[in-house]
C-alpha cells in the first residue's frame, strides 16, 4: 500500500468462535410487523408470539453498528411487509475496529469475521417461524462487501443482493475485492458519487483508476442495476431517491 497509515486500530478479537457467531445472531438487531399491526424492534431472541410469514431483509450494518440510519430504514422495510434482521457484530466484546486508513490487513480480518456473520446467519434462517423461504441480502460500506463477496452454500438462495455505499472494486479497504454475484441473482448498487471513501474523492483511496461504483465488476451481469446520487452522503439509503429505488427493486424481486 502506498498510502500513509495514519488511522488507529482497536480492540483486540479478530476472528470468532461458535460461541460469538451465535451471540450475533441472538442478538441481531430485528424489526417485524405483529399481528396487531405494531412493530416490534430489538433482540431477535426476545421476540415472542406467533408471527405471519414474510421475506427477511437481511442487512449487514456498517463499521458504526447498529446507528439510527439503519434504524430508519428498518422501520421503513417492516412497514412495506419484510422482517429486517440485522447480525450485531458489536456483540462481539473487544471486537477489532479501526478508523481508516490501516493496513489492507487489518480490514480483511474484520471482512473475514463479517462474512462468517452473513454465513452463520444465512445458514440458522430456516430457524425463524417467521421466514417464507425469501430473502434478500444487503450491506452497507464494510458491511457490503461480505454481501458483494458472498458464496452461498446454502440449498435456500438469496432473491437479490443490495449493495450500498460499496464499490465493489479494489482500493485500501481490501486486499482484492472478489466480488461473486451469481448471475441468477438480482444486485442493486447505490453510491454517492462523491462517495468520501470509494470514489476518487477520497485522497487514500489507492486505486487511481476506480469508478467508485459496481460498473466494471457488473458490466455483464444481466440483472443490475446501479444508482449514483450526486451529493449525496456515504449513509444514503433513506434519501428519498434511494427509497424509490429500493422499493421498487424489493417489490419486483422479493414480494
Amino acid at each position: 500500500m502506498s498510502i500513509e497509515l495514519t488511522g488507529k486500530v482497536m480492540g483486540s478479537v479478530r476472528t470468532h468462535t461458535e460461541e460469538t457467531l451465535k451471540k450475533v445472531f441472538d442478538k441481531a438487531y430485528t424489526v417485524i410487523q405483529l399481528p396487531e399491526g405494531e412493530l416490534y424492534e430489538g433482540e431477535l431472541d426476545q421476540l415472542k408470539g406467533e408471527i405471519p410469514k414474510r421475506p427477511i431483509v437481511l442487512f449487514m450494518h456498517g463499521s458504526s453498528g447498529i446507528n439510527p440510519a439503519i434504524r430508519t430504514f428498518a422501520r421503513h422495510l417492516a412497514q412495506k411487509g419484510f422482517a429486517f434482521l440485522a447480525p450485531d457484530s458489536m456483540q462481539v466484546q473487544d471486537r477489532i475496529t479501526y478508523s481508516s486508513p490501516v493496513a489492507q490487513t487489518v480490514y480483511e480480518e474484520i471482512h473475514a469475521m463479517r462474512y462468517a456473520e452473513l454465513r452463520h446467519t444465512v445458514q440458522r434462517l430456516e430457524t425463524l417461524p417467521f421466514f417464507n423461504d425469501n430473502y434478500v441480502i444487503a450491506g452497507t460500506s464494510e458491511g457490503a462487501v461480505s454481501v458483494a463477496r458472498f458464496i452461498n452454500e446454502s440449498p435456500q438462495k438469496e432473491s437479490a443482493r443490495m449493495i450500498f455505499s460499496w464499490s465493489c472494486e479494489n482500493n485500501y479497504h481490501v486486499l482484492e475485492h472478489k466480488t461473486h454475484i451469481p448471475e441468477d441473482c438480482s444486485v442493486l448498487n447505490i453510491m454517492s458519487a462523491e462517495d468520501p471513501y470509494f470514489s476518487q474523492k477520497n485522497f487514500y483511496l489507492d486505486n487511481p483508476e476506480a469508478l467508485g461504483h459496481a460498473g466494471k465488476v457488473l458490466k455483464d451481469h444481466p440483472d443490475a442495476t446501479i444508482v449514483l446520487l450526486p451529493k449525496a452522503p456515504h449513509t444514503l439509503f433513506n434519501l428519498p431517491q434511494a427509497t424509490t429505488v429500493i422499493n421498487a427493486f424489493l417489490e419486483r424481486v422479493a414480494l
